[in-house]
């Protein structure tokens, strides 16, 4: 937000320099970003004097240039070689001479000595375009023949300067969006220093009723969207450009002239914070105003000639026909101000936050306006408004006041009330500030002391401020006049030592992330956003369990994620657009959940896990001179799976193996350590993929990395490698179609506990003559005894134990 240091002087009598009153805005919550220097035509038309054309002679060797000498009242006339087809001797001009800059729109070029065609040249005699006065290039400029030579061309042209403040405007302080909040709030802060200074508005007591030729009446029908309404007439106006003070005090905050009744509202806008609206009177239809919300997808023109289809919920202001405006965002093609109006009907208004800000993310339109309705106007400032505005009509563009000031206001907003314990001051600030300090303050920030006690004052807070509605907001105010600064920090510092051995978990996932890295992966970050439409018909992810965003930027982001996986699948389908369709990434990043969908807006229960998710598609292994292209599948993805537990100490030996349930997944498994799901992994199910248009295989796995971190094992144990052999035997088991090796395998750890050190499983083999529902396993096992050589006799021993227990738990048998 842009304030200019000499418009804020009219409000509030300081003599503070600029750079000192940054410090200060800053100190009390209005972070000045940045300052600097404003003249109303840029460079300042510095080293440019009025000069006298002394003669004017035909350039030999150019038919369009001319000779001139000029004098700028001081040292010798200048030789300046000109093309204008208008310079004449004895003409009063604008002179650049040498070394003056020139700017002209985004460029700039600096005069120098030299020769045009074989003759000097020690300057240039200017056009309009050439020192920033406007556009034409027809002749140079000729000034009034009266004009003094040697006068600065600045001094003639009154260049204004100023100082602009770029304050960096909190989301809460919907109070300090214009120059008369910025001024209330150092009016506070100046007399808690001791300087009685006051801040003032400007004067609209000469507000009158000129006649009562044009009534427009006012309907409010959804009294929820818009709280107040109010406007009023004016007619016999005369559109047309504004005052040149009007004109550059929009300037100087950047913003673009256009006419002098679109200005005023600009300017009453900066100047008050409240956004304002002029209408075409005689386009209203019916003469009325009716403020009402439209059908789904009903058709509206804005001012940027843009057709928009209006949401149900988007506030309109109406005529008896049609909508004419988006109330507190934007106004319509069809009855704005144009140069044949004459009669206007000027808006003021409270419309209710969350509804603008609601149409404006929808419609992705930001605007001044919706600026401060989304944070909040001043319910009490309208009229206000209102008249300052009338009345800069009347001044710079004529007319009469043709009706009373319509105001419709059904549900008035009262002050806030707040209890303020001068005990929870102290303990909140941290330093005992005097009572009388603390009422001085609060007295000058606006706020009424209606009653106190020894211990509590009893507050009543105007609406405008938002922000302050608890006894901490109030504190906060107290604070920030107060001065931060003004708070001693102790010397002491305490703390408390945990003894308790807690998981450094930034550590794990930094030392995990440099694993991942080093076997080919790259880490993807992605938005918590994302949106609803991924999980329509979801059976995974239901739709009522979404957290959804009150007020989203966009539909593409209006819910809070329930899995990684469509960020992994968005990453795929963008490296597949971009032909890298080798993609190895992981992420980290935490999902959320709305639990129950039962329990009462004050107690829904949220929940949000944090998760570690694994991307595999395309080749595991490029082409090359020495390799042949390999395809990554689910054993690439299975084998870094298993890596990363390993690297966390976990003996996957030792992990309980299932079925995933998971709808993602075409084929997967889940391992769990004491009824707690540490990961998902598998191939991602066509139907998913279909989502994103996305043809090749795509692997991916879920880490629950928050089971993972409560499960670590405690220490990692270091042994020596043992100094005796493993022994490796084979079995060849015929087994149902529906047995998973995994229970092979849990079978033979639970049977031997000691000396089994492995299993794996090197063949499966499938074959009608193998029976119905038949297939064989080659499974190894490794066996060792860390203290001895294993015998032949207790090796067979183990073996039989083996194909005894097979047998009997999965009707396993011997081939």
């Amino acid at each position: 937000m842009k304030i200019s240091y000499k418009s804020l002087k009219k409000y509030i009598d300081i003599d503070i320099n600029p750079n000192e009153l940054s410090l200060i805005l800053t100190d009390i919550g209005l972070e000045v970003e940045g300052l600097e220097e404003y003249e109303s035509i840029k460079g300042g038309l510095e080293g440019l004097v009025v000069g006298e054309v002394l003669s004017c002679e035909k350039h030999p060797n150019a038919d369009k240039l001319s000779v001139t000498t000029v004098t700028i009242g001081s040292g010798d006339a200048l030789p300046i070689v000109c093309g204008a087809p208008n310079v004449a001797k004895g003409q009063k001009v604008v002179v650049a001479t040498v070394g003056t800059k020139l700017y002209m729109g985004s460029d700039s070029i600096t005069i120098k000595k030299g020769k045009i065609r074989g003759e000097v040249s020690l300057g240039m005699i200017c056009a309009d375009d050439e020192i920033g006065l406007g556009a034409s290039h027809d002749g140079i400029i000729e000034l009034p023949l009266d004009t003094k030579v040697g006068m600065l061309a600045k001094d003639f042209y009154k260049i204004e300067k100023d100082y602009i403040f770029e304050i960096g405007l909190t989301p809460n302080r919907a109070d300090a969006t214009s120059h008369i909040g910025v001024a209330r709030d150092i009016a506070a802060y100046l007399k808690h220093i001791g300087k009685n200074t006051d801040y003032v508005k400007p004067d609209v007591t000469t507000f009158k009723v000129d006649n009562n030729n044009l009534n427009i009446p006012v309907e409010i029908i959804d009294t929820e969207a818009c709280n107040r309404y109010a406007g009023v007439t004016i007619s016999g106006i005369k559109v047309g450009e504004s005052p040149e003070w009007l004109q550059q005090s929009l300037k100087s905050i950047g913003l673009t002239p256009i006419n002098n009744i679109v200005d005023i509202t600009n300017f009453v806008l900066h100047e008050t914070g409240q956004p304002l609206h002029a209408f075409d009177a005689d386009k209203i239809s019916g003469n009325k105003v009716i403020v009402k919300t439209l059908k789904d997808d009903t058709i509206f023109v804005t001012l940027d000639e843009e057709e928009r289809k209006l949401k149900s919920s988007d506030l309109m202001i109406c005529n008896e026909k049609e909508p004419m405006c988006i109330a507190g965002v934007f106004g319509g093609a069809e009855s704005g101000v144009t140069n044949e109006t004459t009669n206007v009907f000027i808006e003021s208004a409270y419309f209710n936050p969350v509804s603008v800000r609601k149409t404006s993310k929808h419609h992705a339109l930001q605007t001044d306006a919706s600026f401060r309705f989304e944070r909040g106007v001043d319910p009490n400032n309208i009229i206000y408004a209102l008249k300052r505005a009338a009345l800069l009509v009347k001044e710079v563009a004529g007319g009469q006041i043709s009706s009373e000031i319509v105001d419709v206001y059904p549900n008035p907003i009262d002050d806030f009330k707040v209890e303020l314990k001068y005990a929870n001051v102290d303990r909140l600030i941290g330093a005992k500030i005097p009572h009388d300090t603390i009422k001085n303050i609060l007295l000058a920030l606006e706020m009424k002391i209606t009653n106190e006690t020894d211990d509590v004052l009893y507050l009543e807070i105007p609406p405008y401020r938002v922000d302050v509605t608890r006894e901490a907001d109030v504190i906060e105010d107290i604070l920030r006049i107060y001065g931060y600064n003004n708070i001693e920090m102790s010397e002491k510092v305490n703390s408390t030592l945990a003894y308790a051995p807690i998981p450094d978990t930034n550590k794990i996932r930094n030392t995990i992330s440099d694993f991942i890295s080093s076997n080919g992966f790259a880490e993807a970050m992605s938005n918590s956003l994302t949106k609803s439409s991924y999980y329509k018909n979801s059976e995974s992810f239901k739709e009522e369990d979404l957290v959804k965003i009150l007020n989203p930027l966009s539909n593409d982001l209006n819910v809070m994620r329930q899995s990684l996986i469509f960020n992994a699948l968005e990453a795929v389908k963008k490296n597949v657009n971009y032909k890298s369709t080798d993609i190895k990434l992981y992420e980290y990043g935490n999902i959320y959940k709305f639990l129950n969908n039962d329990i009462s807006e004050k107690q829904k229960n949220y929940f949000e896990e944090s998760h570690l998710a694994i991307t595999i598609s395309g080749n595991d292994l490029s082409n090359n001179w020495n390799t042949e292209e390999t395809k990554s599948d689910f054993y690439t993805l299975k084998s870094i799976t298993e890596a990363i537990l390993r690297r966390l100490s976990f003996n996957v030996n030792e992990l309980k193996t299932d079925d995933s349930s998971s709808e993602i997944f075409s084929n997967a498994i889940s391992y769990s350590l004491k009824g707690s799901h540490l990961v998902d992994f598998g191939s991602v199910s066509n139907k998913y993929l279909s989502i994103f248009d996305i043809e090749q295989p795509v692997f991916y796995a879920d880490f629950n990395w928050d089971n993972i971190i409560k499960l670590l094992p405690g220490k990692t144990q270091f042994t020596e490698i043992s100094k005796f052999p493993t022994v490796k035997r084979d079995l060849a088991l015929l087994v149902d179609s529906d047995i998973k090796f995994s229970q092979i395998r849990d079978l033979a750890y639970k049977t031997e506990k000691k000396l089994l050190k492995n299993v794996k499983i090197f063949d499966v083999f499938e074959d009608d003559k193998l029976g119905d529902n038949k297939k064989s396993y080659a499974v190894s096992f490794f066996l060792q005894d860390n203290t001895k050589t294993l015998k032949d006799k207790q090796i067979d021993k183990i073996m039989k134990k083996f194909i005894y227990v097979f047998d009997k738990e999965l009707n396993a048998k011997i081939r």
